[in-house]
């Protein structure tokens, strides 16, 4: 039986993974989000308060001592793109947990369950959830391209280790493309001149083009299930599905 972590789950890529996963037979999902979520367990958690981050690993090790599963996976999924505008222009405060949300919390998070996985010696899949933005800049969104660039290294260093140890632990970054969420109906009402970009959002929703969140949930769950996965690699979804 497969216990699954999925971090914000209660919007987005994290509540269709939800949803998916847990219509599936032999998978418990266990998931955590500000808000409240639909979920036989579920850890309510403000991400961007690193002191938060203690009670999520302990929790995550009382679940996983209670099912008792044969494996692990984790869908790190909590993002945010608030503040949006210029360095420098933006409210500090909201700047700074922009950058522990989206930069600290996957790579602390992503420590504490390889930690768990080796504490009970299980095969493991952690999966974090990137963007297009962590190769390209966005002027208005520098704290959220800088942390993806830096969970995506995160991701291949760490890959990297767990060659070295022999762990049956995998981690991979992965850019699912522009998918039809909450985040994107904020995108598309922003200023231009606090996001110069933002017309093209405008277009891809016009045009149709947006990913939908459940298909990009069966098609993460089909990449975690597949067996030769390379550890430590960074990849974009829809090169995956075709």
């Amino acid at each position: 039986m497969d216990l699954i972590f999925v971090s914000g789950a209660s919007s987005g890529i994290g509540s269709a993974l939800n949803a998916h996963l847990s219509a599936l037979h032999g998978v418990t999902v266990a998931t955590f989000s500000r808000s409240d979520v639909d979920s036989d367990h579920h850890f309510g958690v403000d991400l961007a308060d690193p002191a938060s981050w203690d009670g999520v690993s302990r929790w995550m090790g009382s679940v996983a001592d209670r099912v008792r599963p044969d494996s692990l996976g984790l869908f790190h999924c909590a993002a945010t793109l608030d503040p949006i505008g210029f360095a420098g222009e933006v409210d500090a405060a909201r700047y700074a947990s922009n950058v522990v949300l989206n930069s600290a919390s996957p790579q602390v998070l992503g420590d504490r369950f390889i930690a768990l996985a080796k504490r009970l010696d299980l095969p493991a899949v952690l999966v974090q959830i990137s963007s297009g933005a962590s190769a390209k800049p966005y002027p208005g969104w520098s704290a959220y391209c800088a942390a993806k660039a830096a969970v995506d290294h995160w991701t291949r260093t760490v890959g990297q280790e767990l060659e070295v140890r022999g762990e049956p632990i995998t981690v991979i970054s992965v850019a699912p493309g522009v998918v039809d969420t909450p985040m994107q109906d904020g995108i598309r009402d922003l200023d231009e001149a606090d996001f110069p970009n933002v017309q093209r959002f405008r277009d891809l929703k016009s045009e149709g083009i947006l990913r939908s969140p459940e298909v990009v949930a069966r098609e993460l769950w089909d990449l975690f299930r597949r067996p030769d996965l390379a550890n430590g690699a960074v990849l974009d979804l829809r090169d995956q599905s075709q």
